[in-house]
């Protein structure tokens, strides 16, 4: 099983889609997410981002900017100080379970899935994840 706890009890954050979007488009709630990137920088929080999250991410930014534009935004994403959680069993095995008991999609299964199994905040800003508000700890940034 994966390290659930931050060095030194501090809090580990971990970044739907949705709060990346909400930081590049510069919208409401985005000084939230500069803040919790700021305290990873300085080491004080801990940032992690889905596997799901960078290929929705990737894909998004192909379907609105174009491939070229879109592959100058990933790689300024993985420049962030984020660590990312590629699938294993465990995390397969939860978002299978998410998904058949939540009226999630895949996608935000495999985001709350990493969520759980890292012991993270799920930052966000999508209504699907109110079902699984008793599951995982949320900080919800607002509404577009």
């Amino acid at each position: 099983m994966r390290g659930k706890k931050n060095v030194e009890g501090n809090k580990s954050y971990l970044l739907d889609t949705s709060a990346i979007f909400c930081l590049k488009d510069d919208e409401d709630g985005a000084s939230k997410v500069e803040e919790i990137l700021e305290n990873a920088k300085k080491r004080h929080t801990k940032v992690i981002v889905s596997f799901m999250t960078l290929m929705e991410y990737l894909y998004i930014c192909m379907m609105r900017y174009g491939e070229e534009c879109a592959r100058q935004n990933y790689l300024q994403l993985t420049l962030l100080p984020i660590e990312i959680v590629e699938s294993d069993e465990e995390l397969r095995v939860l978002a299978a379970e998410l998904k058949a008991k939540h009226n999630i999609s895949v996608a935000d299964a495999w985001i709350a899935a990493t969520a759980k199994i890292m012991n993270a905040v799920l930052v966000h800003r999508d209504p699907e994840y109110k079902s699984l508000s008793n599951i995982i700890k949320c900080l919800e940034l607002p509404y577009k």
